[in-house]
């Protein structure tokens, strides 16, 4: 039997991260998790309950009201993949929405916020055998993940990706806005003082401005394989 390992994937908004993660998770018979999804249902929560806005952000009443906040992942056997439910509500839909992106990497920067959602990433990784894709993955919540991948696009493929994602969902929205909001992101998540997005030092970084999800993915198995392989 091959020896489980972490994955940790991490990168810049709009890389296909989830995608990848999915597909590894699938074919190795792994824990996928999405802790993007995790900070964007406490931005959901928190939007929903008037704590953050495009103009203001509450962090004091945010944080005293983070003990009301419960996260699970729950397998939709249809879709092949778990969704996100916040206080045992589907919001897998709610959270995948532009309002909930233009004010994700302002919540994500609370230091608490990202206290108590780590502890929670980490348990879920005690037994290996799990992907986790995000900002932090490789830096902050598994440092000693087996194999860490840094996901990287021009923020013009990447906006374009993200504008054509959020179309075919029937959304409404411009692709100036979403090229704004890639743009910012970056700057946010990069500058940020708890934990910021940065490449770890033996991370493989993928930049796939130019490569299909196949092309990709098979790279990326080749060197899941070598891992596996060399702790067995």
């Amino acid at each position: 039997m091959s020896k489980l390992i972490i994955i940790a994937i991490d990168g810049f908004s709009s890389t296909g991260k989830s995608t990848i993660a999915k597909l590894l998770a699938k074919k190795y018979n792994y824990i996928y998790v999405d802790s993007g999804a995790m900070y964007r249902a406490v931005t959901l929560y928190a939007k929903e309950n008037q704590f953050v806005g495009i103009n203001f952000l509450h962090t004091k009443q945010l944080i005293s009201n983070l003990k009301n906040i419960s996260l699970s992942f729950k397998f939709n056997k249809s879709l092949g993949f778990s969704e996100m439910y916040l206080n045992n509500k589907n919001v897998e839909k709610e959270i995948r929405s532009l309002e909930v992106s233009q004010l994700v990497s302002r919540v994500s920067a609370i230091s608490e916020v990202r206290r108590k959602l780590v502890q929670e990433q980490q348990l879920m990784g005690l037994n290996k055998g799990i992907v986790m894709d995000g900002r932090d993955i490789g830096t902050v919540v598994f440092p000693e993940a087996e194999l860490k991948l840094f996901m990287t696009a021009t923020a013009n493929e990447r906006a374009s990706r993200r504008y054509k994602e959020l179309i075919e969902r029937g959304d409404e929205v411009q692709f100036s806005d979403i090229l704004f909001n890639v743009q910012e992101r970056d700057k946010l998540d990069s500058t940020r003082k708890d934990s910021p997005l940065v490449r770890a030092k033996n991370a493989v970084e993928f930049d796939n401005s130019t490569m299909d999800i196949d092309e990709q993915f098979d790279k990326i198995c080749d060197l899941v394989d070598r891992v596996i392989l060399n702790k067995s």
